[in-house]
């Protein structure tokens, strides 16, 4: 194992130690032998630091433009394309999923920052003509100033970059806190911004806990900008009191995502996005496959072909090649599983027909493990069907129409991603026009997002914003509308014109 390393804040473009000199500890979570590193236990006075030092370089960054912007977050993005390998080792190594979809999740990022790069040239405003002869009217975007960045421990990297890469090519300055979980990605990440050689302050980084980090940085009056992606409970204290603040706040929640599997289906296809979906990262996507949705003819048929092929699921340490399932993030997100399999065997009195414990003996007991799960004969009321579980628990229910199917899947308070296999393109579309979800997949898994489309859900997912893509630019700049007035003399709108 490598030896452990001494992680500190990156504030103003120095690494310093935090103002408690408190630390705590990061292991792996398939091997609780190996310590990844210790990391500042920050606070308020951390956060005002790197506030104060994001605000003053934010009256030197906005003025740099945002071509030039772009070409520094290109080679932002290129050295983290070198440095792939060792920041996806130590992804997998600090929140256990499998070490090619921490190469993805590397990518991702590395992704994200090619299209944000691009929207240098792109930041488009819109010109339209005005009331009056001799006047110009055109509205422009420009930057927030501080935005701060609460991001969550399932993907470590790739969400800090929907959130930074896209503030930085608006203009504006960054502080993020990273999950308490996994805050080496976001080391790594600071450190490749500095490699880039962006100017102190533009980006900063405080590692500690949300009850004290994150609580400050809501509460700071120097951040304009609040982005948020975790868990409901959380997202809705926090846009509380941002409402309070008057600060706006992009809020990324929960899931209890949906794939439906038509009697049409190519079963074979709609076997792997479902495993796929269920079981990739553990089940620890807000866009996993937690619930499975099977029209009657085909239920039995698919069961078998699903079980047949769960069984065959490597289960390990994600450094390991051959394993396809890596570990829970944490003992209390193990925990979590373990009771929601707890409740759908003896509260729902769901049939469980696959997995549904923690794997111990060898290697096993030095990590949080939990067998992948498949419980059939769930209905939609049940607890399994409407709590998100955020592990790899599989909730199977069987639907005998297409309208039926619509209707289970709308019946959550969630709104994320959405599948359904059929090879009828008519169904195909009355489900993009009936689910409600932010995201659809037609004869495809509900994961896999790519960088250059929104992100985001409805309902008690979000609160209406998105991230990735170009819409994310209308979070991360302010709209200025401008009149020029080449007349020479007063015109007065909606006055003189009648």
């Amino acid at each position: 194992m490598p030896e452990p390393k001494h992680f500190k804040n990156y504030i103003g473009g120095q690494w310093v130690e935090s103002a408690t000199g408190e630390r705590y500890e990061n292991r792996n979570p398939a091997n609780t032998d190996d310590l990844i590193g210790t990391f500042c236990k920050s606070d308020a006075r951390d956060v005002d630091a790197a506030v104060a030092a994001a605000a003053e370089a934010f009256k030197t960054w906005r003025l740099v433009p945002a071509p030039e912007r772009g070409l520094m977050i290109m080679k932002a993005s290129q050295i983290l394309a070198r440095r792939k390998e060792e920041v996806s080792q130590m992804m997998t190594r600090e929140m256990g999923k499998v070490i090619a979809e921490t190469r993805g999740d590397t990518q991702e990022a590395i992704d994200c920052g090619y299209y944000a790069a691009g929207e240098g040239r792109r930041l488009f405003g819109k010109h339209t003509p005005v009331e009056m002869p001799n006047k110009f009217g055109v509205a422009i975007r420009r930057p927030v100033g501080v935005c701060g960045m609460i991001t969550p421990w399932n993907f470590p990297i790739a969400i800090p970059s929907w959130k930074m890469f896209p503030a930085l090519i608006a203009g504006n300055t960054c502080v993020i806190k990273p999950a308490t979980l996994t805050p080496a990605s976001v080391a790594n990440f600071m450190e490749v911004f500095e490699e880039a050689g962006f100017p102190p302050g533009v980006v900063n980084m405080v590692t500690g806990g949300g009850s004290v980090v994150g609580k400050a940085m809501v509460e700071h009056p120097g951040i304009n900008r609040i982005s948020f992606t975790g868990s409901v409970e959380i997202g809705n204290l926090l846009g509380s009191q941002c409402a309070t603040a008057g600060k706006p706040f992009s809020a990324e929640l929960g899931g209890k995502n949906g794939q439906i599997v038509m009697d049409d289906a190519n079963l074979e296809l709609a076997v792997e996005g479902a495993l796929w979906g269920a079981f990739g990262t553990t089940g620890q996507r807000c866009t996993a496959t937690s619930r499975l949705i099977l029209h009657e003819k085909i239920h039995d048929e698919f069961m078998g072909m699903l079980l047949d092929r769960a069984k065959k699921l490597t289960v390990g340490n994600g450094l390991d090649e051959k394993n396809q399932v890596g570990p829970t993030v944490s003992e209390d997100q193990m925990k979590t599983d373990l009771y929601y399999i707890d409740v759908a065997k003896n509260e729902d009195k769901s049939k469980l027909v696959f997995g549904g414990k923690r794997l111990t003996g060898g290697d096993y007991d030095k990590g949080y493990f939990v067998e992948p799960t498949i419980f059939t004969e769930v209905t939609p009321k049940m607890r399994l069907a409407q709590e998100e579980v955020f592990g790899p628990v599989l909730a199977v229910l069987k639907v005998s129409s297409f309208e039926e199917a619509i209707e289970v899947l709308n019946d959550t308070e969630f709104g994320l991603s959405s599948s359904i296999y059929t090879e009828n393109v008519n169904l195909a579309f009355k489900a993009i026009r009936d689910i409600e979800a932010g995201i659809t997949y037609v004869n495809g898994p509900t994961i896999g997002a790519e960088v250059h489309l929104p992100f985001g859900g409805v309902k008690g997912t979000g609160n209406g914003h998105r991230e990735a893509g170009w819409t994310v630019l209308d979070f991360y700049t302010e709209w200025k509308s401008v009149y020029v007035e080449y007349s020479g003399k007063l015109q007065r709108a909606q006055i003189d014109n009648k």
